[in-house]
């Protein structure tokens, strides 16, 4: 496995080893003792999936304390635009984002750490996105930021995607970062 570090530090673009012949191809998702090598030290308890039609975006969305959720991210089938925002109020990067494209051809993940806003935008249909947790997800600590938010100017590639009706009234960056 190989690591690229990003411009916020903690976030990490993992890149498996990748063996393919004529039969297809294969890689280790994940291996404990490989991702503490590359300092990702986290245990993790939950797995979630989702299946979505090109332009779908999802999020930003986070947990709050003592909730908070490191994720590791990857897609199965299909592609997406992966974004992260900096929420560390500590961090020299904060209210930063990164973005990077994840898909099944480049089996790229992404090492998502506790203290960031998390969404993606699909970018072919049957997009299969894959992540694992470190914490259990609870209800009553989720929280999100308006995708198209003008402070955080994301560039998503897109100005009409598919959002939730519950993304699409989640609050602008300047209250999540005045009210936590």
């Amino acid at each position: 496995m190989k690591v690229i570090d990003t411009p916020l530090k903690e976030v990490k673009i993992i890149i498996p080893d990748t063996y393919e012949d004529t039969r297809g191809s294969f890689f280790e998702s994940f291996n404990e003792k490989s991702f503490q090598a590359l300092g990702v030290h986290a245990i993790f308890v939950q797995d979630n999936q989702s299946a979505s039609s090109k332009n779908v975006l999802r999020g930003l969305h986070f947990q709050k304390a003592p909730y908070e959720q490191g994720k590791l991210v990857r897609v199965i089938t299909g592609g997406v635009l992966d974004v992260v925002v900096d929420m560390r109020k500590d961090s020299p990067t904060f209210g930063k984002y990164f973005s990077c494209e994840l898909n099944a051809v480049n089996k790229h993940m992404l090492w998502v750490p506790t203290g960031f806003a998390h969404g993606f935008l699909t970018l072919a249909d049957d997009t299969i996105f894959v992540y694992k947790c470190t914490n259990f997800y609870n209800k009553a600590s989720e929280g999100g930021i308006k995708w198209n938010d003008p402070d955080l100017a994301i560039n998503w590639g897109i100005s009409n995607p598919l959002v939730s009706e519950k993304d699409t009234i989640l609050p602008a960056w300047k209250n999540v970062n005045e009210h936590g």
